[in-house]
């Protein structure tokens, strides 16, 4: 019997363990499909992260390995190489590897940790040839930084995320001639110093509303794809078509949280976020079961995602050691021109002084307002100078707020400053 078991050995569920061991639990199992700690982090080896966490800039191995040195000085156990096949109502984790087989691990409290997936071209339905050459740019980034494989020498690249920006120029580090960035949307979806870092610094091309329309192949490989730009409703405009001479396509369309896992545990889940519905404290609908990072929903800095997770394990360690008073909770919806908000419930008498709660904004603004409002007042309210839906948001609202709210429901709303 563990205290707890954290199930993925990222960014997520390192902090998550360190955070539950410094609370006061004893028993923890860490358990990782890949081979090494440190998850999606080992193959981002470009800096900018920790900024917020250790104030300094450090690549993604440097900030997991600070968080695999943390747990060092623990007795925090480690599976690695194994892949949680089922979860349960009953916190039983059934786990498969070469080395101990099969495996029912009984826990008394679970972190999921099991971060996100990239969509590939057939989730949004690409038309053309099926060649060699087409790549998610998650997966160009392994090749490259981990494997040592060069993808290709002229890349075009689909979507804005992040990812892609900072595949875009490492593909050009490397040797490459990344054509252009295209973006379906009429805004990019990663963040303004990637856009500027990787895209402008490089005389890249983003094309903004625009989308791929075809892809040909010869002798089996990508050789021309055609870019058109689109109306209002995503729909292709005849006559707008640009064709690239090229032998490599990324995809950057988007992330999807992982949650397999959370399904097969009967917990609630939001589709807003494609992530489970959670509380101030990261718990799950299902009592002891705890979910934090991109397999709630998807973040744009590692730094939020350990806060978050550091605030899982310490709730993890709390459940276990003593719960506290069950209390109806307060729902939180998303207004105008809010996408979704989390955590979607908070229990006032389990929070200290303050909730955090991240969204993400619809479109993009410039000078605008955040409003907190129950109904019949606004609570709360927060100036922006800048909004985008590529960057996440976070406010803070106060035990204080909250304890003058009318109802069970509060929204969060986004509008242009007047």
């Amino acid at each position: 019997m563990y205290d707890l078991i954290v199930v993925g050995g990222g960014p997520a569920g390192l902090a998550a363990a360190h955070s539950a061991w410094q609370k006061g639990l004893k028993n923890i199992l860490i358990v990782e499909r890949d081979k090494e700690l440190g998850g999606i982090l080992n193959q981002c080896i470009h800096n900018g992260f920790g900024l917020h966490r250790f104030k300094e800039e450090l690549t993604g191995p440097e900030y997991a390995g600070r968080f695999i040195e943390m747990l060092k000085d623990t007795h925090v156990q480690v599976m690695l190489d194994t892949m949680v096949l089922d979860i349960n109502k009953n916190r039983e984790v059934h786990v498969i590897s070469t080395e101990n087989g099969y495996q029912v691990l009984q826990a008394k409290s679970i972190v999921l940790a099991m971060g996100c997936r990239e969509r590939t071209r057939g989730a949004i339905a690409i038309p053309g040839d099926r060649p060699a050459g087409v790549f998610t740019a998650g997966s160009a980034q392994r090749y490259l930084n981990m494997e040592g494989y060069m993808v290709g020498k002229r890349v075009i690249i689909l979507g804005s995320g992040d990812i892609g920006l900072i595949m875009a120029r490492r593909m050009t580090l490397e040797g490459a001639k990344v054509l252009a960035c295209v973006e379906v949307m009429p805004y990019s979806g990663g963040l303004i110093r990637n856009i500027v870092q990787c895209l402008e610094d490089w005389d890249i091309p983003l094309y903004l509303s625009h989308t791929i329309t075809d892809i040909k192949a010869e002798n089996g490989r990508v050789s021309h794809v055609t870019v058109s730009k689109v109306d209002d409703m995503r729909n292709p405009i005849p006559g707008s078509e640009m064709e690239f001479d090229c032998d490599t396509v990324l995809l950057s369309v988007g992330l999807i949280p992982e949650n397999e896992l959370t399904r097969s545990a009967g917990i609630q889940m939001d589709n807003r976020t494609n992530g489970a519905i959670v509380y101030e404290n990261m718990e799950t609908s299902v009592p002891g079961i705890f979910a934090c990072g991109n397999v709630v929903h998807v973040h744009d800095l590692v730094d939020y995602v350990s806060a978050e997770s550091e605030r899982a394990g310490a709730a993890a360690a709390q459940f276990v050691l003593g719960e506290t008073e069950a209390e109806t909770p307060i729902r939180l919806s998303n207004g105008f021109g809010v996408s979704y908000t989390v955590p979607q419930q908070i229990r006032v008498n389990r929070i200290d002084k303050i909730a955090d709660v991240f969204f993400r904004v619809r479109q993009v603004y410039k000078k605008s307002v955040i409003e907190v409002s129950d109904g019949e007042k606004i609570i709360a309210s927060y100036k922006r100078d800048h909004m985008a839906p590529g960057e996440m948001e976070h406010i803070l609202l106060t035990r204080a707020q909250l304890d003058k709210v009318a109802g069970d429901t509060i929204t969060v709303s986004a509008k242009e400053a007047e």
